[in-house]
């Protein structure tokens, strides 16, 4: 068999070259790039906003509830007087023992600085005793005794002391400031001051302590 009774391979078609286009055409082609890349621009912002304002809304409900900084409370639950029985102008061995809590209704702990609560009859303080600093874990309550030594001296020296030993009633009056900080996942710091002014009224008869109020204040 000759080869040229053989199939040759058909050359490969030649595609006829695409007309230019019109300005129309080029324009129309810019204009759906821009679209498309403005579609796609206004996606991906859109995202961001949404993403922005899902973490807006959490962060101001936990603003709200987890993350919002609460007042410390500050009671006095008892007074105990020491010494009464056996005070005279010549004793001072008066000690007064106040317990004291300090309840911490947030997450984080309440550190607080070293304080001092005065004693004072009619105005005048009589007694000071040091709270020492410390931490109130979150959500929990401390306890403190505050132990004053009480001048007995300065009492007696008081021109109204003679008329209240005759009415059996000694009216007291305690002063206690607490300053502190709260700190919650090192984002919100806050700090706190917590005072308390409380009166009440020694029965010299019965030793008791007898019309107690107390008013808070908390500033943060």
């Amino acid at each position: 068999m000759r080869d040229d009774d053989q199939e040759k391979p058909l050359a490969p078609a030649i595609k006829p070259p695409l007309p230019p286009l019109t300005v129309d055409e080029e324009l129309s082609i810019e204009l759906s790039k821009q679209h498309q890349g403005f579609r796609n621009r206004t996606i991906c912002c859109g995202i961001i906003t949404a993403v922005i304002l899902i973490i807006s809304v959490v962060m101001l409900v936990l603003g709200f509830t987890v993350l919002h900084v609460k007042n410390p409370k500050i009671n006095m639950n008892s007074v105990t007087i020491i010494g009464l029985d056996r005070v005279n102008i010549s004793n001072v061995n008066l000690t007064v023992v106040a317990d004291v809590s300090v309840k911490n209704p947030n997450v984080a702990a309440f550190k607080f600085e070293k304080s001092n609560s005065s004693l004072l009859y009619h105005g005048k303080v009589v007694g000071v005793a040091d709270i020492p600093a410390g931490i109130a874990k979150a959500r929990r309550t401390m306890r403190l005794n505050v132990t004053v030594e009480v001048m007995v001296a300065e009492i007696a020296r008081n021109q109204q002391f003679v008329s209240d030993l005759m009415a059996e009633m000694l009216p007291v009056e305690s002063y206690t400031k607490i300053d502190g900080r709260v700190k919650i996942l090192n984002i919100i710091k806050r700090h706190v001051s917590v005072t308390m002014n409380c009166s009440f009224s020694v029965n010299v008869t019965s030793r008791e302590i007898v019309n107690q109020t107390c008013k808070k204040h908390v500033s943060i």
